[in-house]
């Protein structure tokens, strides 16, 4: 199929694209990659008479240090994220979750942006913003706003944007210390969505006791969730000390939204979603150990 007509928009300054958005409407749809849009869009499962294109904006292209983030440009391609040798250091979470994403075909048009803004609960991005308590930098023609990562997302597919804003950039906090980072998934297939997936932050002391971590959950619900029970309870433990099958059934355990579809049952995937967990807690922690 081919989709319905519309009138394509390729504005070159953040300004030009809120001010196309506000003047269009609710006939109006941001296109950042179009791995998700486009598709839909040929299904006739969606329909809008004005595309804006942000791939022409050279300020949403930019990967900066900023206080202590990694500032990300929504339009940056996935891509050029796995081939960053300044994101594998500054946020080795980011760069090890983007392989992940689909095949190269898809990560050589998809951006940073498009995937967090899609909201996909299944997809890596967002977990790994959750994870990382990253902030959505937000534009709309009444301004710029500042958005938590934990405030972002509402629902499947859906985020606190509005019709009328477009997410310009997304900061990532940089870990500094003995960390590790991990993610771990399982798919049907390597570029499938994934059926229950797990990403793991941690920073370690110099006798081995947990400083901080951080657990992401994606799969497992409308939205990407946070292990937060299982955080709290390791902070100030020893990392030996930590069973990581035990620590995987705690994060899993206060889910209530497991979906119960075609992949699997829920209590399935939660047995899937705590083994991710243990995975990503071991590789998380190795690394940390050898920082």
């Amino acid at each position: 199929m081919k989709p319905a007509p519309f009138e394509y928009h390729a504005p070159v300054a953040l300004d030009e694209a809120v001010g196309l958005l506000g003047e269009l409407g609710d006939g109006a749809k941001v296109l950042a990659g179009g791995q998700s849009l486009i598709p839909m869009l040929a299904l006739r499962l969606a329909f809008f008479d004005h595309l804006v294109d942000l791939g022409r904006i050279p300020d949403l292209q930019r990967v900066e240090r900023v206080d202590g983030s990694l500032r990300v440009g929504a339009a940056v391609r996935q891509s050029a994220v796995e081939h960053s040798a300044e994101v594998a250091a500054a946020v080795p979470l980011l760069a090890r979750a983007t392989p992940l994403i689909g095949h190269f075909q898809i990560r050589n048009r998809g951006t940073v942006g498009g995937s967090i803004a899609h909201a996909d609960p299944a997809a890596e991005y967002p977990a790994v913003a959750l994870t990382l308590d990253a902030v959505m930098e937000v534009a709309s023609p009444r301004g710029s706003r500042d958005v938590p990562a934990a405030d972002f997302f509402t629902g499947t597919w859906t985020t606190d944007l509005a019709d009328d804003e477009v997410l310009a950039g997304v900061r990532f906090p940089t870990w500094e210390g003995r960390c590790g980072f991990a993610v771990e998934e399982l798919a049907r297939r390597h570029g499938d969505f994934a059926i229950a997936g797990a990403t793991v932050a941690v920073e370690l002391g110099a006798d081995d006791t947990i400083r901080r971590c951080a657990i992401g959950l994606f799969g497992l619900g409308p939205v990407p969730e946070r292990g937060t029970a299982a955080e709290q309870s390791l902070v100030g433990a020893s990392a030996g000390d930590v069973e990581p099958k035990a620590l995987g059934k705690q994060a899993v355990a206060d889910l209530s939204s497991i979906p119960d579809d075609a992949h699997g049952p829920a209590e399935y995937r939660r047995h899937v979603g705590g083994v991710m967990v243990a995975r990503a807690w071991q590789r998380a922690v190795e690394e940390a150990r050898h920082a």
